[in-house]
């Protein structure tokens, strides 16, 4: 007697790599921002940016993708940063503080922007999975 088990579920669907990158170029503007003239309506803006990253990929249900996004935002944010430092602090004090800043501060910064991407996705993937009727259907073998 054999049995055979089939799995019908929805996949994640969808490249996030564009979303991402707008999201990591939008992210350098607004860290450039902080350290030039930071103000509080600048850090808001950074939430809510990461805010739209976070309800994108918990729609298309890629909350994977949430561990990526602050290397990306690092790759596109090194190089304004350290010029951020270097125009705040002067040439040779903001150079020096850029790479602590860059190195160091984004453990803080990565981490920050991981746990507020990760409770939006994950908000947004439970909300959108309980508007839907997911129905177990176990149709037996025998036929009877």
């Amino acid at each position: 007697m054999s049995s055979a088990v089939f799995q019908f579920r929805d996949r994640a669907r969808g490249n996030v790599s564009t979303p991402m990158v707008l999201w990591a170029l939008a992210m350098t503007v607004v860290l450039f921002l902080e350290v030039v003239a930071p103000s509080a309506i600048v850090t808001i803006t950074g939430f809510g940016i990461s805010a739209i990253l976070g309800i994108y990929l918990g729609w298309r249900r890629r909350v994977g993708a949430v561990i990526v996004a602050p290397f990306v935002s690092w790759l596109f944010a090194w190089f304004p940063m350290e010029i951020a430092c270097m125009i705040h602090f002067g040439i040779l004090k903001g150079f020096l503080i850029g790479l602590l800043t860059i190195t160091f501060g984004w453990i803080g910064i990565g981490f920050i922007e991981l746990v507020w991407l990760a409770m939006v996705a994950l908000l947004v993937r439970a909300v959108r999975r309980s508007s839907h009727d997911d129905a177990v259907i176990i149709i037996d073998p025998k036929g009877s």
